[in-house]
């Protein structure tokens, strides 16, 4: 039986054979697409600086309403093509006297506003050189090598908080200059939060702050960490006292999650609830965690701020109140905090008498003070 040859396989034309693909005619299709491209990114990026500078000539108009005043040079763009930015040179804020008593005042060589191309809904906002802030009587100079905000964008809503970092800020005050090395704040709020719940929290900490003047510790605090809440609900209104009174009566606390302090040879770390009493002045009560007080006594003790004798008695409370230590770790005295009648008391024991807290002007409708 003779057998039927198999039919051959047919032919693919080669890749050479095709006319769009050769490359005279890629080349051609790869620079119209780049164009097209750089056509929408360019559109894009006049778009986003356009918002840009009507988001912030709406605030500058808001704040002026309300009675600010906002100066500085004529704004320019820039940041192309991987941001849309307004620079502001010569920026300056001032007014608020209805909230800051005396008033607020800030000024900056520049401030440069910031919309990341890749992220849309984030405004970052740097100022740049000597600065001068000014609060009431208080003249607080002050420079950083890095002083930016961030603060999340959404259209006709104004932020409810941001992030804050800067670097190596320098400030001068009366007693002398402090130096932060690196610092970091996150701010939230929630203007409808009700009792109980968290309407402005602070997160954040500092690094390697210098002290103007030299204390038995030294200079150098290593580490500050803070964590805390204000509880709602917050009242409206201008009248400062007024509102603090209206926020006590509705149940308002302060939560101090956390403050840590790493200082010399020691490490506080303290939380507490405080709340304001019949005379709008601080109370509460807390935990105090220390650990290296008996170093913190030896130190006191060598400076002459301690008599020999009262730092051979405070050994022997820290020894009786200190908590076993845990395998390798140093022992951590743990005590109870009370602050009332601007008396702050540990373990029951008076240690400083706080000074009265001066709210700006008197309540709606009381009379004239003696």
């Amino acid at each position: 039986m003779s057998r039927t040859p198999s039919s051959p396989a047919p032919l693919r034309t080669p890749l050479r054979a095709r006319p769009w693909l050769r490359p005279r005619r890629l080349l051609p299709l790869a620079a119209l697409a780049l164009a097209l491209l750089a056509g929408a990114h360019s559109l894009l990026w006049h778009v986003m600086a356009g918002r840009l500078q009507e988001g912030y000539d709406a605030w500058a108009a808001a704040r002026r309403a309300g009675g600010w005043r906002i100066e500085h040079a004529p704004p320019q763009r820039g940041g192309w093509p991987l941001s849309a930015t307004l620079r502001l040179r010569e920026f300056r804020l001032s007014g608020g006297g209805a909230t800051v008593p005396g008033g607020l005042d800030w000024a900056a060589p520049a401030v440069t506003l910031r919309v990341a191309m890749h992220r849309p809904g984030e405004l970052r906002i740097a100022a740049s050189g000597p600065q001068r802030l000014r609060l009431g009587a208080a003249e607080i100079p002050f420079a950083a090598d890095r002083l930016v905000a961030a603060l999340p964008l959404e259209r006709g809503v104004l932020p409810r908080g941001g992030e804050f970092e800067t670097s190596r800020l320098r400030i001068g005050t009366a007693a002398g200059g402090v130096e932060i090395g690196a610092a970091r704040l996150a701010l939230d709020s929630r203007m409808s939060a009700i009792e109980g719940e968290p309407a402005v929290s602070l997160e954040g900490g500092a690094e390697n702050v210098t002290l103007p003047v030299a204390t038995p510790l030294g200079r150098a605090v290593r580490a500050l960490r803070l964590d805390a809440a204000l509880t709602g609900p917050l009242p409206g209104g201008r009248n400062p006292t007024n509102r603090a009174a209206l926020w006590r009566d509705a149940g308002g606390t302060l939560e101090l999650r956390r403050l840590e302090v790493e200082y010399g040879p020691a490490t506080a770390q303290a939380s507490a609830t405080l709340a304001l009493d019949d005379a709008l002045q601080p109370m509460g009560a807390g935990t105090l965690k220390l650990t290296g007080a008996e170093a913190v006594l030896d130190t006191l003790a060598s400076a002459g701020l301690v008599s020999p004798r009262n730092a051979g008695l405070a050994r022997r409370v820290v020894a009786l109140l200190a908590r076993p230590p845990a395998e390798g770790e140093p022992p951590q005295l743990e005590v109870p905090l009370t602050l009332e009648a601007r008396g702050l008391s540990v373990a029951r024991i008076p240690v400083a008498r706080l000074p009265v807290l001066e709210w700006p002007g008197p309540a709606e409708g009381s009379g004239p003070g003696p």
